[in-house]
């Protein structure tokens, strides 16, 4: 019987594709380990958009962790193995290769003609060869191929002697998968460059029950494992294989337990490197978790590390949980800071409880490093702190913010605490923070405890680590040393001052000066501060004046005709007294004398008209610094001078009724001028409230000078209250 020459073309044709799509495995087609950027993402972010695959060709490109999170996205199971998962993708897709072929007749043959061509009738055929001949023949060579180390030849063999000639009743024996595996293995993987076969054969193992050795299986996943991008080695190898790999050994038989931990820690450690910080976690779970394994605090610290460089809030939380995995594997937070892995863990933790703005996990942290043992002669916060730039930067914004929480707290003795340990563990405070405890210190009176900070300051500044403190600052010790009466303590930061500043300070600085020779009645020594102020070139302001009025108004040592002298003096100088200096004024003039009331009449009445003018034309700038209206306490003092007026009638000293007609008349006014304030509302004038940067400046620097001079003569009820 003979065919056409059409027909058979037609035959073999069809033939050799049948054969050939029934033989034809998904083979792993390797992806190029330097991958692009935008790859590289889409490996670390699980959550990413997943484009579909719509060819057969999509699918067989797909990596392991691709193929994964392709079937996750599909709704698919993504465990097993590479030809698993892509099984499931093309069933899933519709992409099988099995549905893509279909014989087409030859145009120029009818189905009737090609059938009557093809019969085999009258035709027999007698095979009385060896059926497993090619099987064997095959399989002697993979072995000796293998024994001679040549990998590549002994996987061609190995995979014709699968795909062409094993059946169900003749499969090919675990020793041949092993002697090639071995070959593949052989120098780690040959330079990683067997990786992919070696991968097939344990898949293969796995799908066909063999036991995997468990020295060989350990070998093949750590050594397809590089420092490259994707964890390759020279573009061979990588996390995609290494997982494969992986996936394979643990479901063949015994293969729960056959992976060690420094398998999987190395596993692990490149994920992190490699910015797959959610699947080294992932990872990291399954030893500790699943598997009850205590890795080295290293894979620890290399997941910590991955995941504090990032800058999502996201990565900042995976960092506690491998805190957590640290406890969970058995070890103490107090006690890891003795080793530089240890340090690192706790360093990622503090970077992350800045980026979260925890504030006590990250102390919790610092404290925990202190404890340890082992870090002498440093502690082992300090190392922590200063273990790299991040690191120094998150403890350093740590204590900051905590400093400035316990200062609006008012809390100073946990201010105080938080900054010592800043220079502990060798971060450097900001001016601003240095300010701040001193300010807290100085409004709950610890002059003792500003001085020492003080002086801390001044002392790294002197060597270079600080900004020298202002002037401000030295004030704002000394007022706090006058309040408490530390008259060493207060000389001492003035020296200090002189020494650091190279100044005798600025206008609050003399303004304290004077303060202090107002509270003991020295009138002689508050006139030598005013000219030494001329000659520094500072003109004195009001709370100068008011001040040394004050010394005047000294219980005991009363002096009205020079209260009245400032008065007129500052007024030539271009000084406008306010309400806080005439009432320091009148309170000069409460000693019981004649002529004092005559005194404190002359002040009411020039009070009075500066009131009036204000309240017809406005002031400009601050009320507290340039109004001059009466408040309680100058109707208070007008009252006691009047009481004071009518003892001076009742003894001789003046006409009642000439009193009451002249020196009397200005005293009741201010008594009364709540009554002139509201008969005058309507003269009252429209003032621009702009306010220029100078201007808001010096109301800032007078506010901080009459909140320093409060208490001037407080002992004197209030006298000269400034």
């Amino acid at each position: 019987m003979h065919l056409s020459r059409a027909a058979c073309t037609f035959v073999l044709t069809t033939s050799t594709a049948l054969f050939t799509d029934a033989f034809l495995s998904p083979t792993h087609v390797t992806v190029p380990a330097r991958l692009s950027a935008t790859i590289q993402r889409e490996a670390a972010a699980p959550s990413a958009e997943i484009s579909t695959p719509s060819t057969f060709h999509d699918v067989q490109k797909l990596t392991f962790r691709e193929l994964q999170r392709h079937c996750k996205s599909a709704g698919l199971e993504a465990v097993g193995s590479t030809a698993v998962l892509r099984g499931r993708l093309l069933g899933h897709y519709g992409l099988l290769r099995e549905n893509n072929f279909e014989a087409q007749p030859d145009a120029g043959q009818s189905p009737k003609e090609i059938e009557e061509l093809c019969a085999t009738e009258g035709i027999t055929f007698c095979d009385e060869s060896d059926p497993l001949f090619d099987f064997k023949a095959i399989l002697s060579d993979v072995l000796a191929k293998s024994s001679m180390g040549h990998w590549k030849t002994a996987t061609r063999k190995l995979k014709q002697l699968d795909k062409r000639h094993s059946s169900p009743e003749s499969p090919v024996p675990r020793e041949a998968y092993l002697a090639v595996l071995e070959a593949c293995a052989a120098n780690r993987l040959n330079g990683a460059r067997a990786s992919e076969p070696a991968r097939k054969i344990l898949e293969d193992m796995s799908e066909r029950g063999y036991e995997i050795p468990v020295e060989l299986a350990n070998s093949c996943v750590t050594n397809s494992l590089g420092d490259g991008p994707g964890g390759t080695h020279d573009e061979c190898g990588g996390i995609d294989a290494a997982l494969a790999m992986m996936a394979a050994v643990e479901s063949s038989p015994g293969g729960e337990v056959a992976l060690s931990d420094a398998t999987y820690g190395k596993v692990v450690t490149t994920l992190a490197k490699d910015g797959a910080v959610e699947e080294a976690i992932s990872v990291l779970r399954k030893m500790v978790v699943d598997k009850t394994f205590t890795p080295p605090l290293s894979v620890f610290a290399d997941v910590a590390k991955a995941a504090a460089k990032s800058s999502e809030k996201q990565n900042a939380e995976d960092v506690l949980q491998v805190l957590t995995y640290v406890k969970a594997a058995g070890y103490e937070l107090d006690n890891i800071a003795a080793v530089e892995a240890g340090r690192d863990i706790l360093a990622s933790g503090v970077i992350a409880a800045e980026k979260m703005d925890n504030l006590a996990l990250g102390l919790r942290l610092l404290t925990a490093a202190a404890k340890a043992e082992g870090c002498a002669p440093d502690s082992g916060d300090a190392l922590v702190a200063t273990s790299s730039s991040a690191a120094q930067r998150a403890c350093t914004l740590i204590h900051k913010r905590a400093i400035g929480k316990a200062c609006e707290d008012n809390n100073w003795k946990l201010a105080v605490k938080l900054l010592e340990l800043m220079s502990k563990r060798g971060l450097m405070p900001a001016t601003s923070v240095w300010r701040n405890v001193l300010q807290t210190c100085c409004k709950n009176e610890k002059s003792k405890k500003a001085t020492a900070i003080l002086l801390d300051w001044v002392s790294l500044a002197n060597e270079g680590k600080a900004e020298k403190p202002p002037v401000s600052v030295f004030n704002t010790v000394v007022n706090t040393c006058e309040v408490c009466g530390e008259e060493e303590l207060t000389v001492k930061v003035l020296d200090v001052m002189k020494k650091t500043l190279d100044t005798e300070g600025n206008m609050v600085t003399f303004n304290i000066a004077l303060k202090r020779l107002a509270k003991t009645g020295n009138v002689a020594g508050c006139e030598g501060i005013l000219i030494g102020m001329l000659n520094e070139g500072l003109e004195p302001n009001v709370v100068s004046y008011t001040t040394t009025i004050g010394a005047c108004a000294k219980e005991g040592m009363k002096n009205p005709s020079m209260a009245s002298l400032w008065l007129q003096r500052m007024r030539t100088r271009g000084v406008q007294p306010n309400y806080h200096t005439y009432n320091t004024a009148l309170a000069a003039c409460l000693d019981g004398k004649l002529e004092s009331t005559f005194v404190a009449s002359k002040i009411a009445s020039e009070m009075l008209e500066d009131a009036e003018k204000e309240i017809a034309c406005g002031i400009r700038g601050s009320t507290n610094f340039k109004s001059t209206l009466p408040d309680a306490y100058t109707k208070v003092l007008a009252r006691q001078l009047m009481k004071q007026l009518r003892e001076n009638w009742r003894s001789g000293e003046i006409d009642m009724a000439l009193a009451k007609t002249t020196t009397r008349v200005p005293l009741l006014k201010l008594v009364d001028f709540d009554k002139t304030v509201i008969a005058a509302k309507e003269l009252v004038c429209e003032v621009d409230d702009e306010k220029t940067e100078d201007e808001i400046k010096e109301n800032e620097e007078q506010d901080l000078e009459f909140t320093l001079l409060k208490g001037l003569h407080k002992d004197d009820r209030r006298t000269a209250l400034v």
